[in-house]
């Protein structure tokens, strides 16, 4: 028989550039850009949709009123991507490749 383990290390859901991202305190996160921020700027987030602290959740609607607050590490580029393009029969391929910026913050803190 298996025992099941819960996590009970507190958490939360902020919103940022568009998605979602569940944060826990110590986490390193490559969220997308957020303006223009010095290395060691502390950023608020005040879009926190959920917090969970292992005993009690509070689900916003939409927002809780809680703030996570992380430090900014920098400015990374993410993957490179390819995207071929091709029409057969035609002679006419395409090759182009993106790389995608991100912001790299760290939580140091949530409510």
């Amino acid at each position: 028989m298996a025992t099941e383990t819960t996590n009970t290390t507190p958490f939360a859901v902020i919103a940022t550039g568009g998605k979602q991202y569940v944060v826990r305190e110590g986490d390193t996160l490559d969220i997308e850009l957020l303006g223009d921020h010095k290395e060691g700027d502390k950023i608020e987030f005040d879009s926190v949709l959920m917090t969970d602290d292992g005993s009690t959740s509070k689900v916003g609607s939409p927002t809780t009123g809680t703030k996570v607050t992380a430090t900014y590490l920098g400015e990374i580029k993410g993957k490179k991507l390819t995207i071929i393009r091709y029409k057969a029969k035609s002679n006419r391929d395409r090759r182009i490749g993106h790389r995608q910026k991100y912001a790299q913050v760290k939580i140091e803190k949530i409510g």
